[in-house]
């Protein structure tokens, strides 16, 4: 049998195959089960519902590392110039407050130089 056509038949199967599976999952329906967790209250609740769950569930936010007031500020910073989060410039201080307060640390004291 010529190669030329086993290769067009296989080909032509592959793409028939692929059709169908494309066609399957564009009939299947699903849906995410209800949000169960809620944000801490607190000031600045709001902005991070606002801005924060766009993306993240609460249960997402209030799993992460307890971090630092810097390192928060940092994720935050990172979310809006690097990820696209629609986070204005001047709303980054208080959602990083917000983020400290309720899920992090404060940053570490330094320690008094020894004389």
């Amino acid at each position: 049998m010529n190669p030329i056509k086993i290769f067009g038949s296989t080909l032509a199967a592959v793409f028939l195959l692929a059709a169908c599976l494309l066609a399957r999952a564009a009939d299947t329906n699903f849906s995410l089960p209800p949000e169960t967790a809620q944000l801490k209250p607190g000031p600045g609740v709001d902005l991070a519902s606002a801005n924060c769950s766009l993306c993240h569930s609460a249960d997402y936010i209030s799993t992460q590392p307890r971090l630092t007031r810097t390192a928060w500020k940092a994720e935050v910073t990172k979310m809006q110039q690097k990820y696209g989060a629609p986070l204005l410039a001047n709303n980054i201080e208080a959602l990083t407050d917000y983020l400290t307060k309720s899920y992090g640390k404060d940053d570490p004291q330094p320690k008094p130089e020894k004389k």
